[in-house]
């Protein structure tokens, strides 16, 4: 089986000086293909520059460009034109991590909104998807992408840990569904066992969200409790199980929609 993780933050300080063997366990636990998230315009260099030098052939590592929710506060002129330029890059198949975080506001949210419209104003001129965040935003982000979505070409909610309503509104305005270790989380995740088998084949992918969100029916867990990629055939474990499809069936469809959607060649 192969699986592609379309969400790691391997920027992330925790896994300074073992970017090799990170990438090795993934690789030996079928994880053949990564996307590297971009949070800000210093954080996508840092990403693209980490795919170059641990991927030369281009095979195994991409990117994503763009400006979190949280940081939002950054976004200027100068950032936009940092941004527009690192889309240009072949590594980056996506902008994002964009969106509405209305959980923390951790960036005031007409800020917000004015980097995330900004973004996908970007998106449609590099004709690129996106790569989303939400956080108890639905409303005002489904009001944003309605008016956005026909000059798109793809959009995923990453990490979704919404409800029903949310995840049949993402649907009908044909958008991708990021599932994480969230549904490996018996206090909090359970809502999503019933809902992930209403995703539509073609429009699930699988992530990590590393090094955040380590599933909680791993079994040895890390002593260190970071997640990484490696981990990712247990969020494969729980898909499959409340899909009721087989583990190889679950890997085989969201890694071809993975690939799909971001433009990514055959791995060696």
């Amino acid at each position: 089986m192969q699986l592609i993780d379309i969400g790691v933050n391997l920027t992330h300080s925790s896994f300074d000086e073992q970017h090799a063997a990170f990438i090795a366990r993934a690789v030996a636990a079928g994880v053949v293909q990564m996307v590297i998230t971009g949070t800000s315009a210093d954080v996508s260099e840092q990403a693209i520059e980490l795919a170059e030098r641990l991927d030369p052939e281009e095979k195994q590592l991409f990117a994503t460009a763009g400006v979190h929710p949280h940081d939002a506060t950054a976004w200027n002129s100068d950032t936009r034109r940092r941004i527009d330029a690192l889309l240009r890059h072949s590594r980056v198949r996506a902008v994002g991590e964009c969106g509405l975080d209305f959980n923390r506001d951790f960036s005031p949210r007409a800020q917000q909104e004015k980097a995330f419209e900004e973004q996908l104003a970007l998106a449609a001129e590099h004709q690129l998807p996106v790569f989303l965040h939400e956080r108890e935003a639905v409303a005002r982000m489904l009001s944003i992408l309605a008016e956005w979505r026909d000059r798109l070409t793809h959009a995923v909610v990453h990490c979704f840990t919404a409800d029903r309503e949310a995840l049949f509104a993402y649907l009908d305005l044909d958008l991708h569904i990021g599932i994480t270790g969230w549904i490996c989380d018996e206090r909090r995740g359970s809502h999503l066992h019933p809902l992930v088998g209403s995703i539509p084949r073609g429009r699930l992918m699988l992530e990590s969200d590393a090094p955040w969100l380590l599933p909680r029916t791993l079994r040895p867990k890390p002593k260190n409790g970071r997640n990484e990629p490696a981990y990712l055939p247990e969020v494969l474990k729980a898909v499959a199980q409340h899909r009721q499809e087989s583990e190889a069936d679950v890997a085989a469809h969201t890694t071809a929609c993975a690939r799909a959607f971001f433009g990514l060649p055959e791995p060696t």
